[in-house]
């Protein structure tokens, strides 16, 4: 690893093979992927439907300029628009990309309509939106822009959740509202009841586009394809990437009609929409895009969140937030949550710690029930053991002081 530029802080962990919700390494270590190539590998690993579309196009075409008509892209975008409220698809490579396209859009819708004058894009504190210039300017976590600056002008953000806040910042110059249904990055955060609708009031009012960034939420993690058809919302633009390729590199942007600005030579991407991409994504949806199928997302859902609310009671301050199979344990205390994390990872349980006290939770959506109530044993364990240590510590402490 000498070679590779340390962008992360990884773990001693060295993954070889997966198989469903199981990652191996070459000593025989196996461990129980609770997050998912965080929110990526949304039907596991090796997953046959998934494999064998990409061994079939790899075969056939792996890669073919958007010069030409690719005929498996125009099926894919058909298969995006028939699930969804949208009628335009844009595809690249990644979730910051997405992002990108959407807040070209947005402004090069507004630039049409109004002017240039119109121009500002508005997104909330804790959001996160991608590493590339526009990504990072319109993120909400100024940690994250340290020693980048300065940031790409154009951006303004509210408190996540303040409508009041929000409606004092938008205004003539504003082009769109970009936020997530549920922040990520951000520590796994709902937006609050009426929150979005609020928001799909303020743009229809100041014409403004509004976007989801479901990057995370999207390709079926809340139990819906996208989380805004759970909310009733319907946003004028959405961002889709992650687990939209089950693990391929793939990144999505819809539109409405009305709002499809982008023309030939405004934008683009070498690779998006290459066939072996659209190959895998086609797998997915044919998988996550069956009703049974989210149903049973919803259900695993419903039975971690539960069993999660009922730990978070016996420590003070916790809660859990999400929808689906994106969950957050919040612990309140940073070294409660650390020490959960790393007794999850002694034990053979891969999870995410966001924020410094939530534990990020976001198992593949193929995650079988037995493997929910052995995640679940081990969070509760992770519990028990910090409680235990913790009264034990203090009753030495007591006797110490009594001395």
């Amino acid at each position: 690893m000498k070679a590779v530029m340390e962008t992360y802080k990884r773990l001693n962990i060295a993954p070889t093979e997966g198989r469903g919700s199981w990652l191996f390494d070459e000593e025989g270590n196996s461990y129980l992927d609770f997050i998912g190539g965080i929110a990526t590998n949304s039907l596991g690993h090796g997953h046959p439907a998934l494999v064998g579309a990409i061994k079939e196009q790899a075969e056939t075409l792996i890669h073919c300029s958007n010069l030409y008509e690719i005929p498996i892209q125009a099926e894919v975008a058909k298969m995006l628009t028939e699930a969804t409220d949208f009628d335009k698809v844009f595809f690249c490579n990644s979730g910051a990309e997405a992002v990108e396209a959407a807040i070209k859009l947005a402004r090069k819708h507004a630039s049409d309509n109004h002017g240039p004058d119109k121009y500002e894009v508005l997104t909330f504190s804790k959001s996160f939106h991608g590493r590339t210039y526009g990504g990072l300017s319109a993120t909400g976590q100024p940690s994250l822009k340290e020693g980048f600056g300065p940031m790409t002008s154009g951006f303004v953000h509210a408190p996540f959740g303040d409508l009041e806040a929000t409606e004092e910042l938008v205004g003539p110059q504003t082009a769109a509202i970009l936020v997530e249904p549920i922040q990520g990055e951000g520590g796994v955060n709902p937006a609050p009841d009426g929150f979005l609708e609020g928001l799909r009031d303020l743009c229809d009012e100041r014409d403004a586009l509004l976007i989801f960034d479901e990057v995370q939420t999207g390709a079926g993690r809340t139990g819906h394809l996208y989380a805004y058809q759970g909310i009733g919302v319907v946003p004028d633009v959405l961002t889709s990437a992650k687990g939209l390729g089950g693990g391929v590199p793939v990144g999505a942007m819809l539109a409405r009609e009305e709002y499809s600005a982008l023309k030939p030579g405004n934008h683009g991407s070498t690779f998006g929409g290459n066939p072996l991409a659209m190959a895998a994504v086609r797998a997915v949806l044919g998988v996550v895009g069956d009703p049974g199928f989210l149903e049973e997302v919803r259900f695993k859902g419903r039975v971690m969140k539960n069993a999660l609310e009922k730990l978070a009671e016996r420590v003070p301050g916790a809660e859990v937030r999400g929808e689906g199979l994106l969950i957050g344990l919040d612990l309140a205390d940073p070294d409660l949550a650390r020490s959960v994390f790393e007794h999850c990872l002694d034990e053979g349980v891969l999870v995410n710690l966001v924020g410094g006290t939530t534990i990020r939770l976001a198992p593949p959506l193929t995650v079988t029930r037995t493997e929910v109530r052995l995640a679940l044993d081990t969070f509760r364990g992770a519990v028990d053991t910090w409680m235990t240590d913790e009264s034990e510590t203090a009753d030495i402490r007591l006797e110490a002081a009594v001395a």
